[in-house]
């Protein structure tokens, strides 16, 4: 079943074009990631896809509607989006931040009721966050504050989960334990996440589909088996890989990669400009 999907979306930012022509659909209540190299249009699309940009042209369709056209309130009840490095005010305790995601259901003078505070302590629970409700944000260390924030996300009750590079700046452990957390959600809860990785082996691991862009287009969407190949890594990175099996899960593995033929002498070329006086890289 797909609920959201796009249709020949064009994303830019002025005269430039991001995202040209893409047509994807969002398996639902299934884990899909987004990987591709570096300015190739991935953040571009989940801002798009959750509204926080607009797009040139095309359309993205939610549960048979365009987005562009849902009510803010409605379509926040419907998709929660973490974004990439999020902050918080200073001093903010995990149980307030948590409570933002209350939002799209606050009438009136916007006080939080009983069914809110209900939703926030199951919200903190379900991210083993609960403890820390009335300690600050800044108090807690990067995996922590990554639940919280995940938590805020549970709060809105939504069906479908947006996770920009979750996690970005995290050590091997509190990586893995993010990324087991978003598959329980997906699992127990049946929630729709969809996410930027740039680990490809937690990709294959995590994620039952994978969409490949390269300069805003799909080169390969598909479960890991169709995507973590070697074909497909190279024209996405430009690396030769070599893939195996991870073997605990048996899904594909790239145990190592060496540059394209060629790249490495460009890419030494292109440093050498970039650190040039005068030059702004």
């Amino acid at each position: 079943m797909v609920r959201l999907y796009t249709d020949q979306l064009h994303i830019g930012y002025g005269d430039r074009l991001i995202v040209q022509d893409l047509s994807i659909r969002i398996p639902d209540k299934s884990i899909t990631a987004i990987i591709g190299s570096n300015g190739c249009g991935k953040s571009t699309l989940l801002k798009a896809m959750t509204r926080i940009i607009s797009h040139q042209s095309g359309s993205i369709i939610l549960d048979g509607k365009r987005i562009s056209k849902e009510p803010t309130k409605d379509l926040a009840k419907k998709i929660a989006i973490l974004p990439q490095s999020p902050e918080s005010s200073p001093g903010l305790s995990v149980g307030e931040l948590v409570s933002y995601g209350r939002f799209p259901y606050q009438k009136g003078f916007g006080r939080l009721s009983k069914e809110d505070f209900n939703v926030i302590n199951w919200a903190m629970e379900e991210t083993g966050v609960l403890q820390f409700k009335h300690h600050s944000i800044d108090a807690l260390s990067g995996g922590q504050k990554q639940r919280v924030w995940i938590a805020m996300a549970l709060a809105q009750e939504t069906d479908i989960i947006f996770l920009d590079e979750p996690t970005t700046y995290l050590d091997l452990a509190h990586q893995l334990e993010v990324l087991e957390l978003l598959d329980r959600l997906n699992k127990e809860r049946e929630r729709t996440i969809v996410m930027v990785l740039h680990d490809l082996n937690q990709a294959a691991r995590f994620a039952d589909f994978i969409i490949a862009l390269k300069a805003g287009k799909v080169v390969k969407a598909g479960t890991s088996e169709e995507v973590i190949r070697h074909d497909i890594l190279r024209e996405v990175f430009q690396i030769e890989a070599v893939i195996g099996r991870d073997p605990q899960t048996k899904k594909p593995m790239c145990l190592t990669y060496n540059l394209v033929k060629g790249e490495k002498q460009h890419v030494k070329k292109r440093s050498t400009y970039s650190i040039a006086p005068g030059t702004i890289s």
